[in-house]
């Protein structure tokens, strides 16, 4: 298990102010024990979130050419033929994966290629359920292009509680099967938009773990 470089300042806020509310309880209330204990507990309790949040579990990676895997850690919530605006201009079978705040919040490529189209988009911070989060909140656009000339279209969208949406990838750039291509602070969710036709291997409701569970095939 490692920490996620993402969460270093996280972790130094939460230091900090656990450095300055354990002097307040101990210079303004020295005699009283119940101050000191609050103070110590506010402290442990948040920098076990930030560590838990942060965290970057080692994992052996599910991969395979003809493989799509999930690009993050969740709950299916949405599979179904939708129009694919901003991209494709056409249908596409959409298939949606929810990130609560305990969900590892790196995200990974499903598939090996090309990156072909990046694009960020400021927004709107509704609730990652929200059907209109996928083209209101705050969110990136990317497609890869596989080796077989396919393309997958994988949105990072904000939800209610992130705020900040990190990517690690511009067109032209290689994408690697489970290779990290960026991360969500807080709650939010994944969209992928796949050819109409692509087996899947998943249904919703089902939990997903980003880098070993195989959502369908090409």
């Amino acid at each position: 298990m490692k920490f996620h470089k993402e969460g270093y300042i996280s972790l130094v806020l939460v230091l900090v102010f656990s450095v300055i509310i354990i002097f307040i309880g101990h210079h303004f209330f020295p005699t009283y024990a119940i101050a000191h204990w609050f103070a110590y507990l506010l402290s442990a309790f948040l920098t076990i979130i930030i560590l838990q949040f942060f965290r970057d579990p080692t994992r052996e990676f599910k991969m395979g050419d003809n493989l799509i895997i999930a690009p993050a850690d969740g709950k299916v919530v949405v599979i179904e033929e939708t129009i694919e605006l901003e991209y494709f201009k056409d249908k596409r079978l959409q298939v949606s994966i929810f990130m609560s705040p305990l969900n590892v919040h790196i995200n990974r490529f499903p598939i090996s290629g090309m990156v072909s189209f990046f694009k960020y988009h400021p927004g709107k911070f509704l609730a990652a359920w929200e059907p209109k989060s996928s083209t209101d909140n705050e969110r990136t656009t990317i497609v890869v292009k596989h080796n077989n000339g396919k393309e997958i279209l994988f949105r990072q969208v904000a939800g209610a509680l992130a705020r900040r949406i990190v990517w690690y990838c511009k067109e032209g750039d290689k994408a690697e099967q489970c290779g990290q291509m960026g991360f969500i602070k807080f709650g939010s969710r994944v969209d992928l938009f796949l050819p109409l036709g692509t087996k899947l291997n998943v249904k919703i409701g089902d939990v997903v773990k980003g880098s070993q569970s195989v959502l369908g095939e090409i």
